[in-house]
C-alpha cells in the first residue's frame, strides 16, 4: 500500500474491545481500512479491573486490525466511559482589568481554567469543561463572546468528573500494550459524533448509547451539549439475568437474547419454545420465549427508567429545554428486538436506531456501520478530525525517520498556516495527557 496518513480509534468496552483504522477520502467520508475486535476480559461496567487482561485485550484487537489492513498501529485516540463519570452544571465569572480592550481567547482561558480549580470529592478530577453559553456584563445567551466589550465575562458550564485512578489505569494499559495516546475521548461524545446530525443536535436530542457494562446519555439542545450521565446497567446485566432465571450458562444466555430476545412480551405466543442442551449428558431444558421476553422486559424497563430520569433532570419537560428530535439509540444493546417500541412507549419520545453509516465512505462493510461499533467509529472521527495520525510503517529505518522529518516539517508548515483557536476539549485532552505522563 502507498505511504500514507491514518488515524485508529480504540474503544475499551466491557463486552468488546474494538481497534478501528480509517482515513478521510477526497468527499471527506471516513475509509474503513481495517477493523481489530477481541473479548474484553479485565473491564467490569467500563472500568478496568484487571490491567493484565486489559493489556492482552487489547493487543488482541490491534494485532487483528493491523493484519487486516497490512498497516502498523503507533498512536491511538481512546474513549473513556465507566460508572464513574458524572457531570454537574457550574456558573462561574471573571471582572477583566480593562474593559475598553475587547474579549479575546485568553479571557475566555482564564474563566475555563478558574472552573477547572473547582474544589472536587478525594480522588476525583474534572476531565471536561464544556462552556454552555455566555453573559457578558449582564447580556445574557451569548454564544461567541470573543470581540465584545465588556468588563464582566460570565459562563455556565458542563463539568464533566471522573476518578483520577480510573484515567490512570487506561492510560497504563495503553502504553503497557505498546501504544501512544494520542488522545483520550468521553465516549458518549465520540458515539454523538458518529450518529447524531447536527440538525438534531440544534433541535435537542437525548443519545442513549447501550453498551455491555454501561448506558450512556448525552442530551444535545442548540447544538451544544447540555448534559452526560453514565448509568452502572448495560445488555451484560441482562444476559446475567436470563443466565440466572432459566437456569442457564452465560455463553446460552446471550445466544438466547440475541437470537430470540425481545423487550416486548406480548409479541410472542405463550407455545413458542426453544430447546437448550443440557450440560455433560444432562436432560435438554425448554424455555418458553414468553417468559424470556418478561425476563427482559423488566430489566431493559428498569434500564430506561433510569435514563429517562436523568433526561427529566435535565429540564426536557420545560418547553424551552424540550428535546424535539427524542431519542437515538445505539451500541450493541440497542439491537434488541421492539426495544425502539418499548422506549418510545415509556418516554412518550420520538426514537430511532442510530446507526454510524452517514459519516462513512459508501464502500464500508455492512458490518461496520452497525450501532455495536458507533463509539469506535466516533473515536476514528476523533483521531480524524484532531489530525492524530500514524504512519505505515513499510520501509525501513531511515526512510521512515526521513518521512517522519517530513512529516514534522509539514505539520509546522501547516500550524504556521492555519492558527486556528483550540477548543476547549483539545486543551483538555493536552492537559490530560501530560497529566498521565507524569503519572507514570
Amino acid at each position: 500500500m502507498e505511504q500514507g496518513k491514518y488515524s485508529v480509534g480504540l474503544d475499551i468496552g466491557t463486552t468488546k474491545i474494538v481497534a478501528i483504522i480509517g482515513k478521510e477520502n477526497e468527499y471527506g467520508k471516513i475509509e474503513i481500512l481495517g477493523i481489530g475486535r477481541s473479548k474484553s476480559l479485565g473491564v467490569h461496567r467500563g472500568v478496568v479491573n484487571n490491567i493484565t487482561q486489559t493489556i492482552k485485550s487489547i493487543q488482541q484487537a490491534v494485532e487483528q486490525a493491523e493484519i487486516n489492513s497490512g498497516l502498523k498501529i503507533g498512536s491511538v485516540v481512546v474513549g473513556i466511559a465507566g460508572q464513574h463519570i458524572r457531570s454537574l452544571q457550574h456558573s462561574d465569572y471573571i471582572t477583566r482589568a480593562d474593559s475598553e480592550e475587547v474579549i479575546n481567547e485568553d479571557d475566555l482561558d482564564r474563566l475555563c481554567n478558574q472552573v477547572y480549580k473547582l474544589v472536587m470529592l478525594p480522588g476525583e478530577e474534572i476531565i471536561h469543561v464544556l462552556p454552555q453559553e455566555y453573559k457578558v456584563d449582564g447580556q445574557a445567551e451569548i454564544k461567541e463572546p470573543i470581540g465584545m466589550y465588556g468588563g464582566r465575562l460570565e459562563a455556565n458550564f458542563h463539568v464533566v468528573v471522573g476518578q483520577v485512578s480510573s484515567i490512570k489505569n487506561v492510560g497504563r494499559c495503553i502504553k503497557s500494550a505498546g501504544l501512544d495516546l494520542g488522545m483520550i475521548t468521553l465516549e458518549p461524545l465520540a458515539s454523538s459524533d458518529a450518529v447524531l446530525s447536527q440538525e438534531e443536535k440544534e433541535a435537542g436530542v437525548a443519545l442513549i448509547d447501550i453498551g455491555g457494562g454501561t448506558t450512556d446519555l448525552a442530551i444535545f439542545k442548540d447544538g451544544i451539549i447540555r448534559h452526560t450521565a453514565v448509568i452502572p446497567f448495560g445488555g451484560g446485566v441482562i444476559t446475567e439475568d436470563i443466565k440466572e432465571g432459566c437456569s442457564i450458562i452465560e455463553k446460552q444466555a446471550e445466544l438466547l437474547k440475541i437470537k430470540f430476545g425481545s423487550a416486548w412480551p406480548g409479541e410472542n405466543k405463550d407455545n413458542e419454545i426453544v430447546s437448550i442442551p443440557g450440560l455433560r449428558g444432562r436432560e435438554p431444558k425448554e424455555i418458553t420465549l414468553k417468559n424470556l421476553s418478561k425476563i427482559i422486559h423488566a430489566r431493559v424497563v428498569e434500564i430506561i427508567e433510569q435514563v429517562y430520569v436523568e433526561i427529566k433532570n435535565y429540564g426536557h419537560e420545560e418547553q424551552k429545554k424540550k428535546l424535539i428530535a427524542g431519542i437515538v439509540l445505539t451500541g450493541g444493546g440497542s439491537q434488541l428486538n421492539h426495544l425502539k417500541q418499548l422506549v418510545e412507549y415509556i418516554t412518550g419520545m420520538d426514537t430511532r436506531i442510530g446507526y454510524p453509516n452517514e459519516h462513512l465512505a459508501g464502500d464500508t462493510d455492512e458490518e461496520v456501520a452497525s450501532p455495536l461499533y458507533a463509539t469506535a467509529v466516533g473515536l476514528l472521527m476523533n483521531a480524524v478530525k484532531n489530525d492524530v495520525k500514524i504512519m505505515v510503517s513499510h520501509q525501513t529505518e531511515e526512510e521512515e525517520e526521513m518521512v517522519l522529518a517530513d512529516h514534522d516539517e509539514e505539520n509546522a508548515n501547516s500550524k504556521r498556516q492555519s492558527r486556528e483557536r483550540k477548543s476547549v476539549f483539545d486543551k483538555w485532552s493536552e492537559k490530560l495527557k501530560d497529566f498521565l505522563d507524569n503519572a507514570e
